[in-house]
């Protein structure tokens, strides 16, 4: 890919798509011709339910640009079985990944119980930090509940994704070592509190992501979203902060690199 001088755009890190997802079964290597094509050079996958961990691992087996992480989302709450986290740090000792995710508190759906919601998560924060692995987190109407819950494990890394919180919560969460995923909201005209956050935010702390098949942006709305678009999200970074679309995707990537150890895996993977 090239961008608009001639020379060649910098590769992305789509660092938040569902690529598991059932409505990707049609079509699903074309999305990941399109996306490669847009110059998206690496894409983390994190899971929702334990049913979801072997097609992840699957996908991650076949694709070497394609990254997965393990957890227990939230809005799954009702899916989720007693013996799940147990299962998961069972099965982060026998399959490698580059994050436990994803995780987290969503508390705007009132049917989602808070209390096992708050277990849950920190069952698997405990299990990251045990293995060392960075978090991707989940969290809607939560941000405050998760730093909380953050406090308690210090020296854990990570990144809230699709971030909806206050620049004073961000600044918490950069102060604890957790990075930012912007995605496809960014892109709309209502989402000025997001455009004053993308324009004011240390760039090394931030992460671009897709959240496809979700959460596709203004150009795209009521489409099924796609990893080939993230360029578009590079393009509103870059206008809100007055800077370069190839600077932005050069950071966002090194953030990545430095927040999941993607080449790394991708050494170990090769020798397994």
């Amino acid at each position: 890919m090239q961008d608009t001088s001639g020379r060649p755009a910098a590769p992305l890190v789509d660092s938040h798509l569902h690529l598991d997802d059932r409505r990707f079964d049609t079509d699903r290597d074309a999305v990941l011709a399109r996306a490669r094509e847009a110059g998206v050079s690496a894409m983390v996958v994190p899971a929702t339910c334990r049913a979801g961990w072997a097609s992840i691992a699957e996908l991650a087996s076949r694709h070497r640009d394609v990254y997965p992480a393990y957890g227990l989302h939230p809005v799954f709450l009702a899916a989720h079985r007693g013996g799940d986290a147990e299962a998961l740090a069972r099965w982060l000792d026998d399959h490698a990944a580059v994050a436990v995710g994803e995780i987290g508190l969503d508390f705007h759906d009132a049917a989602l119980d808070p209390q096992e919601q708050r277990r849950l998560f920190a069952r698997q924060l405990a299990i990251a930090q045990e293995r060392r692995l960075p978090v991707i987190i989940h969290a809607r109407r939560a941000v405050e509940a998760v730093i909380m819950e953050l406090r308690r494990h210090p020296v854990l890394r990570g990144v809230v994704h699709s971030y909806g919180g206050s620049i004073e919560q961000a600044r918490q969460l950069w102060g604890h070592g957790f990075l930012i995923g912007l995605g496809g909201p960014l892109s709309h005209a209502r989402a000025q509190r997001l455009h004053r956050l993308v324009a004011a935010m240390p760039l090394d702390q931030l992460l671009l992501e897709s959240d496809a098949p979700d959460q596709p942006g203004a150009e795209h709305r009521g489409e099924r979203n796609e990893p080939a678009w993230l360029p578009l999200t590079r393009d509103h970074v870059a206008r809100w902060r007055d800077e370069d679309p190839d600077a932005i995707a050069r950071a966002t990537s090194i953030n990545a690199e430095r927040l999941f150890g993607l080449s790394r895996w991708t050494e170990a993977a090769g020798q397994a």
